[in-house]
Formats: C-alpha cells, structure tokens, sequence
C-alpha cells in the first residue's frame, strides 16, 4: 500500500493551520486514507469521523486510532453515505475529493452534514503542469501510450472549483496557492517500487530503466521528491 502521509508530509503541516480546530469542533475527514489528519483534528476537536472508500485503509486507520477515544472511522463512498444532517461543524480533505463521478452531487451530500455556517478546507491539486511528478513521468514515457486525463486534477480550475462548491450549497469560497515537494522514496528504487504500485510505472524493461535514470536526477540527500503545487480550498455551508 503506498504510504500517501509520507509523500504527502509537507502538504500535512500545511493543511493544519488552514483547518483551526476548535475543541467542540466535530470534524468530517473525507478520503481520510489511513487517518493521519483525521487524528491530527481529534487532538484538537471534540471528536472527528475519517470517511474512506477503501477497506484497507479505513482498517489501518482504525489500528493507528486505537488510543484515541473520541476517533471513528467509516468504509464509505462519501457522494452516496447517509450522513446524519446538520452533525458536523468542519469538513477537512487531504487531496481526497477530485475523484467523484459526480463532484455536485458529492459536496451536496457532504453540506447536508454540515452545520450552517460550517467549514471546508480541502487540499486539492493545481493544473497536471504544475505537478513535477506527473510531468516529469509522462516526458518519460512519452512514446508508450498515454490515459487520458488524470481525475487528480479535476478541482484544478478555480473557477470550476467555485462553481462547483457554489452548487452544492457553499459560499464565501476562497483558494490559496501553496507549493510544496512530495516525496516518493527513501532512493531510487523504493520510488520505482512507489510509482509501480500506482500504476504510473508500467512497461518494457526500458521503459523501467528511462524511469530510474529520472528518478536519479531527483534524488537528494533524504530522498526522491518532486516539486508540485496545490489549492488549500476553504468555504461555508450556506
């Protein structure tokens, strides 16, 4: 399982003081993944509740939680769970809401279980350009064939991010530019192993080869990073 709170570390500390956890906050993680920030609002809050539609790692989750009391964890595709209404009072998400198949209908789903006047403050990624992992791998498999887009960067226009949470029952929508490098391996091979278990590192032996030459170019002292930019979202429930 790729270890998405390691490539993600700098983004976390980020994404932190944007939330401002109070202590009656009760706090909604969608795609908590394996908990971290989920844990990290409960430290704060008066209890916090990690969505995710992956079993293994809403299990994992639970296991690293085991010493928080006020922490609970739910399997569950947040566009279509049955949200108690009107229960909590902040909504966080590390880079875990570009994949709806219907993005209107999912944030619609996640107001009906804020509070008037509740909080979103979401990481999300900018354009595909500004993303130095997701270039540099496709420049170099740029003669294998390519996907088609990248659903990771569906909230990447401000302007259809606005719309978008306009929409679903949000308002005073604000978007702040942050930039920071994630981080794929400890050296060259732990990242080769990284980008095979998502599925970007797919091909023939020379494919393989043109990969591990990249990613030598990326590797510093404490590791392979790449440089990458993202959006800290933040709005109301109307």
């Amino acid at each position: 399982m790729f270890d998405y709170d390691a490539e993600l570390r700098r983004y976390h500390r980020r994404l932190l003081p944007a939330m401002n956890v109070r202590p009656a906050d009760q706090v909604l993680d969608i795609g908590c993944g394996t908990g971290l920030t989920t844990r990290a609002a409960a430290e704060e809050a008066l209890s916090a509740l990690g969505v995710d539609i992956s079993a293994e790692m809403v299990a994992t989750a639970r296991k690293l939680s085991e010493h928080l009391p006020n922490v609970s964890f739910e399997q569950a595709d947040v566009q279509h769970h049955q949200f108690p209404p009107e229960q909590f009072s902040l909504a966080v998400s590390r880079f875990g809401t570009m994949f709806f198949t219907d993005p209107v209908a999912a944030f619609t789903n996640i107001a009906r279980a804020l509070r008037p006047g509740a909080r979103l403050v979401q990481l999300v990624w900018q354009d595909e350009t500004h993303q130095e992992w997701y270039v540099e791998i496709r420049r170099t498999l740029a003669d294998t064939p390519a996907t088609a887009g990248h659903a990771a960067f569906s909230l990447a226009d401000p302007a259809t991010t606005e719309r978008i949470l306009a929409d679903a029952g949000f308002t005073d929508v604000q978007l702040l530019d942050v930039r920071e490098p994630v981080y794929y391996g400890a050296d060259v091979e732990a990242a080769l192993d990284n980008l095979r278990s998502l599925q970007m590192a797919q091909g023939s032996d020379r494919d393989i080869d043109r990969l591990r030459a990249m990613l030598e170019t990326h590797l510093s002292a404490d590791g392979v990073w790449f440089d990458s930019r993202a959006w800290i979202v933040m709005a109301h429930r109307r």
